[in-house]
């Protein structure tokens, strides 16, 4: 997939409404950035226009350059919102009008809530990955030391001597 994305992303360059990126999430400078956007497998492929959410939504498409080339055609660039009414639909205009007659300073409340509330989770998730992480590391430690102290030096003889008495057909020596 990676050739057909980075031929998107030329085919897209110089596009001021139209920019196509990408990020390694297995880089430690980037995990953060994707764990906020909410990318756990991978590729994972996102797109942000004025109208899909400020997380972005997911492509759910084709991986080839002419299924990305289609849906980019389609759907990136100027999308419903705000500046763009004339490109929504009713249901969509009803929704941003009702938001533009709200106090501005309360719509950024109702962001931050909602902002807090997905790091809250975010911090809470890695927390108890970092637990579990922990336990196991114990429980791998406990299993090593334990197969460690089971361990008798005369194991081998004993497995050897058994497994010759089996062969001979003795059950007992």
């Amino acid at each position: 997939m990676k050739p057909a994305w980075d031929q998107l992303a030329k085919e897209f360059e110089g596009n001021p409404n139209v920019a196509i990126v990408d990020v390694d999430c297995t880089a430690d400078n980037a995990k953060d950035t994707c764990s906020k956007y909410g990318v756990r497998g991978y590729p994972t492929i996102k797109y942000f226009t004025d109208s899909t959410d400020p997380m972005g939504d997911a492509y759910e498409g084709g991986r080839t350059f002419d299924d990305m080339k289609k849906f980019a055609d389609e759907n990136l660039g100027p999308s419903c919102g705000p500046d763009n009414m004339d490109l929504c639909d009713d249901e969509a205009k009803a929704e941003i009008e009702k938001y533009q007659a709200q106090d501005v300073s309360e719509l950024e409340a109702k962001i931050k809530e909602a902002d807090d509330a997905v790091s809250d989770a975010e911090k809470t998730f890695k927390d108890e990955v970092s637990k579990l992480q922990s336990k196991y590391e114990q429980l791998m430690k406990e299993k090593d030391d334990a197969i460690e102290a089971a361990k008798n030096p005369s194991l081998k003889y004993m497995r050897s001597v058994v497994n010759a008495a089996k062969k001979g057909g003795k059950d007992e020596l």
